[in-house]
């Protein structure tokens, strides 16, 4: 799995379990990082990270922390090339159940991916609280959200299940974003108006836009779920956006027409955004932009922002 020591916070992302989980295998049951260096922290080595997955999986399925811990420990050593060698004990006689497919997302959204299959909303938060601390909004939506929640999306569609996986972890990245937007509150007047087309119920593309820009220092005001073109159009008179972007994540919710309400507004916005693979290219209305990710969402918005600064400062 790994051919280095790893600290306390490494191991728990790639596990999916929360670092004062770690603490407590470690406490009670001696499952804890081998390697010392004076004056250093203690690090997890193979062995130990092999240990501590099996420690995982068991208890993930019901297995008593103190029997799984046993069994853990019995877990081969790594070998000779760095690698982890499979461990073949398993008291239950299970395979571990399904997963969540994340294609080639990292260890992070691998590890992100079994702490929400395990319903564990705090390693949930602390992985997803990590990466936006350290990679900021727009790497931590798509290369650790997107992934694990288009993962339960598939999953979901073929097997009908994992709906309480979906509101569980839906909760913790709603919060995580309005965490995040929090600590990035901008200055100035709100220039972007985030709203979800009528009857769009998916907002969290639309929350990870509206942390990025605050992250980016862009002010905007959001309307969320459900929006009814009349009340859309309404906000866009009184409050003069200089962009406007509208989510549609299916096709059911991309009407073109509340994109043709938006330009012909008495208060036309200077751009007009569809975000969302709900939208089809052609069927958008001329002047209208379809943003190919988060982050051109986000740059577009800024350049229209700047542009209608600069022309009122002129």
């Amino acid at each position: 799995m790994v051919d280095e020591a790893l600290s306390a916070g490494a191991v728990a992302r790639r596990l999916g379990v929360a670092v004062t989980t770690l603490r407590t295998w470690h406490q009670r049951y001696g499952l804890g990082p081998s390697e010392h260096i004076p004056g250093h922290h203690r690090r997890y080595t193979p062995t130990d990270l092999a240990r501590l997955e099996i420690m995982r999986r068991l208890t993930a399925e019901g297995v008593s922390p103190a029997e799984a811990a046993r069994w853990a420990r019995q877990a081969p050593d790594p070998t000779p090339n760095g690698t982890v060698a499979p461990a073949r004990i398993h008291p239950t006689g299970r395979d571990g159940g399904g997963s969540i497919p994340v294609g080639r997302a990292g260890p992070a959204a691998r590890g992100l991916a079994r702490a929400a299959m395990r319903l564990d909303a705090a390693a949930i938060s602390e992985t997803i609280a990590h990466a936006l601390a350290a990679s900021g909004v727009v790497a931590t939506w798509e290369g650790l959200l997107r992934p694990v929640l288009a993962g339960i999306g598939e999953r979901h569609a073929t097997t009908a299940g994992l709906i309480e996986v979906e509101h569980l972890m839906s909760r913790c990245v709603s919060e995580a974003l309005a965490a995040a937007s929090r600590a990035n509150v901008p200055t100035g007047p709100a220039r972007i108006l985030l709203s979800c087309a009528d009857e769009e119920q998916h907002t969290l593309p639309l929350e990870a836009l509206a942390a990025a820009l605050a992250e980016a220092g862009v002010s905007y005001r959001m309307l969320g779920a459900r929006v009814p073109v009349a009340a859309l159009v309404e906000a866009v008179n009184r409050t003069g956006p200089a962009a406007v972007v509208l989510w549609s994540h299916t096709r059911a919710t991309a009407d073109p027409t509340q994109l043709g309400a938006l330009l012909a507004a008495p208060r036309r916005p200077l751009l007009v955004l569809a975000a969302g693979p709900g939208w089809r290219a052609d069927t958008l209305p001329a002047g209208v932009v379809r943003p190919v990710d988060l982050a051109e969402a986000v740059s577009l918005s800024a350049a229209v922002r700047d542009s209608l600064d600069q022309s009122r400062r002129d």
